[in-house]
């Protein structure tokens, strides 16, 4: 119960203190009329009675509890409105909310865990996904080496919201775009011409399924390609000379886009 007021009331900053509301609220309970003060000063003050401190009491109390202020003067002024009812909605409400913030939270457990690991899957599905020459221990690398730019927080959030159906799409999409590599080359498809600048668009789309991919980026990823000795062994293990044939096409690619392979940069 809320302490007694003196005889002459309290102020509004006294029971600002008592309640743990601030004076704001009180001014506006008392202008639209859900709680008013009994009592004036002399000059003017407002001056709260026990009576008016026991409303304040139970405005505090509905309001706690997520009632709207329409509500609670319904609750506190007519003697027919049905209390329990009020309740239990505002229960369910409360029921409602708690399953929201439930699943934000597994949401934000979800993207730090991505953040943190890059890939949110087991190593079981990871070797069933992207197959046996797949290193689980690769994503905890690359965390190591590109956890502060950009493009892993880019890679992070979308792979927060990936399952193990979603990421086997990906590991779809990547061998048949190797194979579609390996069969242009095995046709004579030179770099620069519209089969292979297809191809090279084809491979900075695929990437979206990481970040996105500026053609200046996919120039400088041509290069790893073949500089590379792990990513030099799978395009060459699909063709031999793949990994230098698919550099000189993203570099032939990015000339007819006013791009100098040469002089191009992460960005």
């Amino acid at each position: 119960m809320p302490d007694t007021p003196d005889v002459d009331g309290l102020t509004v900053g006294q029971v600002s203190t008592r309640l743990g509301v601030t004076v704001r609220a009180l001014h506006h309970w008392d202008e639209i009329g859900l709680a008013r003060p009994s009592l004036r000063t002399a000059a003017g003050y407002r001056l709260y009675t026990a009576g008016d401190l026991e409303r304040l009491h139970r405005v505090v109390v509905y309001r706690e509890l997520g009632l709207g202020l329409d509500r609670i003067r319904e609750v506190l002024d007519d003697s027919t409105a049905d209390v329990p009812g009020a309740l239990r909605a505002q229960r369910t409400q409360v029921a409602e909310r708690i399953d929201r913030l439930q699943r934000l939270g597994a949401g934000l457990d979800r993207m730090i865990d991505a953040h943190e690991r890059g890939l949110l899957l087991t190593v079981e599905q990871q070797a069933a996904i992207f197959g046996p020459q797949w290193n689980p221990d690769w994503p905890a690398e690359a965390r190591q080496r590109y956890g502060a730019n950009a493009q892993w927080l880019q890679y992070a959030e979308r792979s927060a919201s990936r399952g193990p159906e979603e990421w086997q799409a990906v590991a779809d999409a990547n061998t048949g775009l190797d194979r579609a590599l390996g069969e242009a080359m095995d046709a004579g498809v030179l770099p620069g011409s519209p089969e292979a600048n297809e191809l090279v668009e084809r491979h900075r789309e695929l990437f979206a399924s990481y970040f996105p991919l500026t053609r200046q980026m996919q120039v400088c990823l041509g290069r790893l390609y073949e500089a590379d000795p792990g990513f030099a062994a799978h395009y060459d293990g699909i063709r031999t000379g793949l990994a230098a044939w698919l550099r000189r096409s993203i570099d032939a690619d990015a000339r007819t886009h006013g791009i100098d392979p040469d002089t191009a940069t992460w960005q």
